[in-house]
């Protein structure tokens, strides 16, 4: 039996499409420490690695470790992307600033 983490970490990965093997890389991790992560009825990574794995699955850590809930709320979504632009290259984010003027123009 899986703990909280574990199955957030599953229906997350499977809904993104990804392999554990895709998932285990993206987060500098191996394959087998994603499956305990997965399976494991205690799940335990440290912080960094947690942050890496919420990153990868567009959720907050905080999500991931909160047993109360079993889906992230389109706050947490904010959050999580907003963290994903603040690490983004300056050229991406000049990018994504001028595609929101332009859907901003197209609301006027």
């Amino acid at each position: 039996m899986s703990s909280t983490l574990g199955q957030k970490v599953h229906n997350l990965r499977r809904g993104k499409g990804l392999t554990l093997d895709q998932l285990a890389q993206a987060t500098g991790s191996s394959k087998s420490y994603m499956w305990e992560i997965e399976n494991k009825p205690v799940a335990r990574p440290s912080a960094e690695k947690l942050a890496r794995i919420a990153e990868v699955l567009g959720v907050t850590a905080e999500f991931l470790i909160d047993q109360g809930r079993s889906e992230p709320d389109a706050s947490e979504l904010d959050v999580a992307f907003f963290r994903k632009f603040q690490s983004a290259d300056p050229a991406v984010k000049d990018k994504l600033k001028r595609i929101l003027d332009v859907l901003d123009d197209d609301e006027d």
